[in-house]
Order: C-alpha cells, then sequence, then structure tokens
C-alpha cells in the first residue's frame, strides 16, 4: 500500500541526480577506508557512530551555508517529515547492527554478500511505500548488477552455492532490507517538506537524520559501553576526516534521492564497487580472477541500463 506520493521534479535539474550518484559513490569509498584506519582505536561500532556524531557539524555547515545563501527560511518541522526522518535513522542503525552480528559467524562471506543487494530491497520498498514505478532497462539493470555482485564477491571469497542454505544469508539479506528501507524513508522525508529548493530539502533532512542517529546510537553507547563512547571523543583527529567524507557522501545520497526515484540511485550507485575493482586491480596490484572480471562486466552493463532507462 502507498503511504506516500509526491510528483518528481520535472526541470533539467532531475539530471543532477547521475553526478551526484557518482560523486557519493567516490566519497563512499574514501570514507569506509578511512573507517577501516579506526578500527585498531575503536569497535566496530564505536567506528560507526563516528561517521554520524562528526558528520553532523559538517552538515549544519553545509545547510547554513544554503541557507544564507539562497536567503530561504528553513521549512517547519511536520509529523510526516519526523516520522519518516526517524523510521530512516532507526533503519539504518538497524542495518549496522546486523552487520555486527553477521561478521560474528565464521561463514558470514555469503551473508555480506546477501547484505550488498539493498537495490532489490529499494525497489520493492519504493513501489510500496511511494508508488515508484521502474521502467523495463531498469529492472533489467537489477537483475544484471545483482548477478554481477554475487558473481564478483564469490570470486574475491570463493562462495558455493550450497553456502547460500545457511543462516548468515537470512541475516544479509535483513541487512539488506534494513538499508533499503532507510533509503525509502529517506526520500519520503524529503519529499514531505514539499520545498521548490530540492538542495536545501535535502541538506535539512540529512542533518535531522543526523541529530536523531547520533542521539540514538550515542545513547546506546553511554548505557551499554562508556568508555568506547570517550575513545571515540579521544580520536577526533581521524574521526573528523571520517565526518568530512562522510558528510560529503550523504550530501550526495540525499540530495540524488530527492531529485530522483531511489531505486535508479542505488542502481547507479553500485559504481561504488568499480572504483574498488579499479582501485584494486591499479593501485593494490592485487590479481584478480577472470570471475571477478565477468562480474565488474556485469555491474558495468547495468550502470549503462541505468543510464539509458
Amino acid at each position: 500500500m502507498i503511504i506516500f506520493q509526491k510528483n518528481k521534479p520535472t526541470d533539467i535539474s532531475l539530471e543532477l541526480w547521475i553526478p551526484l550518484t557518482v560523486a557519493a559513490a567516490f566519497f563512499q569509498n574514501i570514507r569506509s577506508a578511512m573507517q577501516k584506519h579506526l578500527k585498531g582505536r575503536l569497535s566496530t561500532l564505536g567506528a560507526a557512530y563516528v561517521r554520524f556524531l562528526y558528520a553532523m557539524p559538517f552538515a549544519f555547515i553545509y545547510l547554513l551555508g544554503l541557507q544564507s545563501y539562497g536567503g530561504d527560511s528553513l521549512p517547519p518541522l511536520n509529523s510526516e517529515f519526523l516520522i519518516f526522518s526517524l523510521l530512516g535513522g532507526i533503519c539504518q542503525i538497524l542495518f549496522t547492527v546486523f552487520l555486527l552480528w553477521l561478521f560474528s559467524f565464521h561463514n558470514f562471506a555469503v551473508g555480506t554478500t546477501m547484505s550488498k543487494l539493498e537495490t532489490i530491497m529499494v525497489a520493492i520498498f519504493g513501489l510500496l511505500l511511494l508508488g515508484d514505478h521502474l521502467t523495463p532497462p531498469v529492472i533489467l539493470a537489477i537483475v544484471l548488477s545483482s548477478i554481477g555482485l554475487i558473481v564478483l564477491s564469490a570470486g574475491q571469497s570463493k562462495l558455493k552455492l550450497s553456502s547460500l542454505c545457511k543462516f548468515p544469508t537470512l541475516i544479509g539479506l535483513a541487512c539488506a532490507a534494513w538499508l533499503g528501507l532507510s533509503v525509502v524513508f529517506f526520500r519520503a522525508a524529503s519529499l514531505s517538506l514539499n520545498l521548490d529548493n530540492y538542495l536545501l530539502a535535502a541538506s535539512f533532512t540529512l542533518f535531522i537524520v543526523l541529530i536523531l542517529q547520533t542521539v540514538i546510537m550515542g545513547t546506546g553507547l553511554l548505557l551499554k559501553d562508556r568508555s568506547e563512547l570517550v575513545r571515540v571523543f579521544t580520536c577526533w583527529r581521524p574521526a573528523i576526516m571520517v565526518g568530512l567524507f562522510g558528510a560529503l557522501t550523504s550530501i550526495g545520497w540525499f540530495t540524488a534521492f530527492t531529485l530522483q526515484n531511489a531505486t535508479y540511485v542505488r542502481a547507479l550507485g553500485q559504481i561504488e564497487l568499480v572504483f574498488t575493482f579499479i582501485a584494486t586491480l591499479f593501485f593494490f596490484r592485487e590479481k584478480i580472477t577472470a570471475r571477478e572480471y565477468a562480474g565488474v562486466a556485469l555491474i558495468i552493463g547495468s550502470i549503462v541500463l541505468v543510464l539509458l532507462g
């Protein structure tokens, strides 16, 4: 059942979702690499919290800059917007928690692969909750990218089909569902503001979501592991860079979600895997298998279909 529907923008600004998505995927690679450097100092949960806490000031500066430059007043908070923002923020946190749970299993590789199938989940939830429809080329692109992702992951971790029939697979699919729901709720929150200024709508949504996530995760760490919360603040120097690139990543995603069907955005966002593949091939000079080349080829083909469709 559709719980929210709004016509998408029809002016030329709609096409900005393409470079915004590519930029978001690129910055996400940088943010993830920087978060890995924090793993020696922080737990996985602490490193995840840094993503929200230290991105918030940069999101606030960006919002104020847009508001001052454009002269537009900030939109009032309405119940619909707050509900969507809260649901999206909680779903993204649950995705992080389930991913941590997934890593606790020895055979987590197949589950991790399933967790990356959020594009399928975004398509399903986008249709049910927002009434977003897809063109046949984009549906084919989603199928191709999903197959390509599985083939690529199988080549990297030597997965077998028999591994699919195990509990981590369900956890991985749950991860994809939580992430897919968060994307759809973020889009719904931004559209519920009914602003003509899509940049302001996206930045305001991002800032409010980051506030909610910072409070929720911060409260959880305060009750469960205060020492980890202290370490989050003592590691402020490297954490600031994580926050900066985290904010740039989220600005790109949220603005693209505001302009375009979230499924299109996440489908094009698979280019992040291509960036990772290029880095592996040219910078780290690791050996690439034929299966991995095939997986990347399928993903690139799906990206072309998204742009054409």
